[in-house]
């Protein structure tokens, strides 16, 4: 493996398909998880023709633990080092605290929250050893967290929760691991013009939502930067909102 090896879950669509796209472009190999086998493969086919060096792929539920485990292990298998993990799988849970199931509360958490800290600790070694092997860049995760993690939002309470832990932990990353040269990132947009924000276009316009190719391009951005560079979290606003809306 000579290209720089990066991990993104839920890279079959949506954000994560966008930033996988964007890695291509530069010529990253990929290993790219997600639940459907078919857009996968689809996924595939469209990141080796924009010029990824490689590209494996891995179904799995980042629900269950197990599929946590297969993603750690497929990375095991192609390479002992990776330098990038793009942790973009997520669910989006609406509702108020007072009636909102326990059930989708739990799930929220298992896959936003969860989950990346499994993959966090699955991964350490090999993003540790591409520190190492290259100290000038060093390592880097990049998140996909949500303004609503930063700035409260009515009837996003599950959701946002998930999202305000999933930025504490990487914070907490960082204090333990940036001294070694692996540091991590989390986004934390409003409304992005995907499927997952489709149920909000009757309030919040398509045209009014941020473009896929901006959180792709700045997710590229922060790849680029030395290991001497810690950014615990970017949060990127709607314009003409005022900051605090997602």
């Amino acid at each position: 493996m000579t290209a720089r090896l990066a991990v993104v879950t839920g890279g079959s669509r949506g954000i994560g398909f966008g930033i996988a796209m964007r890695l291509a472009a530069d010529g990253w190999a990929l290993l790219v998880t997600a639940r459907d086998a078919d857009r996968l493969a689809a996924a595939r086919a469209e990141l080796l023709a924009a010029g990824a060096a490689g590209v494996r792929t891995v179904t799995a539920d980042l629900a269950a633990d197990a599929g946590v485990q297969a993603i750690v292990d497929a990375a095991v298998e192609w390479t002992d080092r990776v330098d990038a993990l793009v942790l973009s799988a997520g669910v989006g849970t609406a509702g108020p605290v007072a009636t909102l199931p326990v059930a989708r509360y739990d799930k929220t958490f298992a896959v936003d929250v969860r989950a990346p800290f499994l993959l966090l600790q699955g991964m350490l070694p090999q993003l540790r050893a591409a520190a190492a092997a290259n100290p000038a860049l060093g390592a880097r995760v990049v998140a996909l967290a949500s303004i609503t993690g930063v700035h409260a939002e009515p009837g996003l309470a599950a959701y946002g929760a998930a999202k305000a832990a999933l930025i504490s932990l990487l914070e907490t990353f960082n204090a333990e691991e940036s001294v070694g040269g692996v540091s991590a990132t989390a986004i934390s947009p409003g409304y992005v013009d995907t499927d997952m924000s489709a149920w909000t276009r009757g309030t919040v316009p398509q045209d009014a939502m941020i473009p896929v190719d901006d959180i792709a391009e700045l997710a590229a951005g922060l790849l680029r930067l030395s290991a001497r560079s810690v950014i615990p979290n970017v949060v990127v606003g709607r314009a003409g909102g005022d900051g605090r809306r997602a």
